[in-house]
């Protein structure tokens, strides 16, 4: 896809500025209600390319963004943190990474390529604005904000996966004097020197936040409850994505039957460093479960030479360590809960059915959902890679919305 011209209602404006619409008494105040053809919520990779491809559908879109700045999420990631896609298959639609990006790209240089983005495609979000709630208003749909209510036909939640952090609790939590934060707040090593940490969690986050404070030499471990997959961030010179991208019309447990025994040479017998490996192979895991094995990138060489020590899980805490579930107890100075995220996007959308599973997560991404006019976007973990199914969606979602708005009118 070619860079997408401005075209419909935003010719003359960037996406995501306000016009002026007559005012509204409600309660005694006046609010200025901006009717869009599209009200998108969220400045990230999601929001930015829904309103790219909208754009260039002939739509008129309004992106509200609850931060001051496009990518906040991630601006609050650790800074260690790099890309587990390759850079060629995570450019957004219209604009792919630049060249000299290395491989997979860090941290500060994605937020960089979204702030890039938004400005070759004039992508104007309206900053500090939190949606409260959508709710329907006959054919179309209102966004309570914290400024105004905001009227269109389609809606798109873009909020992405990473912005809800899940804080499970165990017993003692409450008397245990150390520091204890989710992983969403870690930065780097500098705070925990000298002292020793329990990271609880297996996951992307969990396994490299361990392998950066091991780096740094700070005492480590592992608290590990799950059997666990472990899949290596590049297979015989390629990257694992161009594998899940290349198996992906194939059914998932015909794909972890292939890739098994050159998964289990390129990993090593994992078992071996009392990590338990899962029945479920990594590629149904993600599809059935939502969970996603971990990206080997030098973590599994630091739990072999001793760096990262790896536990069992968490039975309770005292008030100077943890109990585990096999009785043994430590004491640690700080605890970091690499425990994942739980978006419930019922909270969001309350008053809604079939569009959402028991745990709030919408049945359907990239596509119509059960209330009319209304889709998400990129809130679905995948073994294709998040971004390169960002882009796919976005595209996706626009083609829909296009015809959904010309029926409407």
């Amino acid at each position: 896809m070619g860079q997408a011209q401005p075209s419909g209602g935003s010719r003359e404006r960037g996406v995501g500025e306000v016009s002026a619409s007559p005012s509204l008494r409600d309660g005694g105040r006046d609010f200025v209600t901006p009717t869009r053809d599209v009200i998108i919520i969220g400045a990230g990779p999601a929001g930015l390319a829904c309103a790219v491809t909208m754009r260039a559908a002939g739509l008129d879109v309004m992106v509200l963004e609850k931060a001051g700045q496009v990518g906040a999420v991630w601006r609050r990631h650790y800074d260690r943190l790099h890309l587990h896609t390759d850079r060629n298959h995570s450019g957004l639609p219209g604009m792919p990474m630049p060249p000299d990006y290395p491989a997979y790209p860090s941290r500060a240089q994605m937020v960089s390529y979204l702030e890039s983005y938004a400005a070759r495609f004039q992508i104007k979000p309206v900053f500090n604005t939190k949606v409260a709630r959508l709710r329907r208003d006959g054919a179309r749909w209102l966004a309570d904000t914290s400024l105004d209510a905001i009227s269109a036909p389609v809606v798109v939640v873009a909020t992405g996966i990473a912005d809800a952090p899940h804080r499970p609790s165990w017993p003692g939590l409450d008397i245990y004097s150390g520091a204890v934060i989710h992983s969403s707040r870690y930065r780097n090593p500098e705070t925990y020197s000298g002292q020793r940490v329990l990271v609880i969690g297996f996951g992307n986050s969990g396994g490299e936040i361990a392998l950066d404070l091991a780096n740094s030499g700070v005492d480590v471990a592992l608290a590990v409850r799950s059997p666990v997959q472990i899949i290596p961030r590049d297979l015989l010179g390629f990257p694992i994505l161009s594998w899940a991208i290349l198996y992906r019309r194939l059914p998932a447990r015909l794909v972890d039957f292939i890739n098994a025994p050159v998964l289990r040479l390129a990993v090593g017998n994992f078992e071996k460093l009392g990590l338990r490996r899962a029945a479920k192979g990594p590629r149904q895991m993600i599809e059935e479960d939502g969970r996603v094995p971990l990206i080997d990138i030098g973590t599994l060489a630091k739990i072999r030479d001793g760096a990262i020590k790896v536990r069992g899980g968490v039975d309770h805490f005292t008030a100077n360590g943890a109990v585990f579930t096999d009785a043994s107890a430590e004491e640690f100075h700080a605890v970091i809960l690499a425990t994942g995220f739980r978006p419930d996007l019922r909270r969001l959308v309350p008053d809604v059915e079939g569009v959402f599973d028991d745990h709030g997560m919408p049945l359907v991404t990239g596509g119509a959902t059960n209330a009319p006019g209304l889709y998400f976007c990129g809130q679905i973990t995948v073994p294709t890679g998040q971004l390169r199914e960002i882009g796919i969606e976005a595209q996706r979602i626009a083609q829909a919305a296009k015809t959904y708005v010309a029926r409407a009118a």
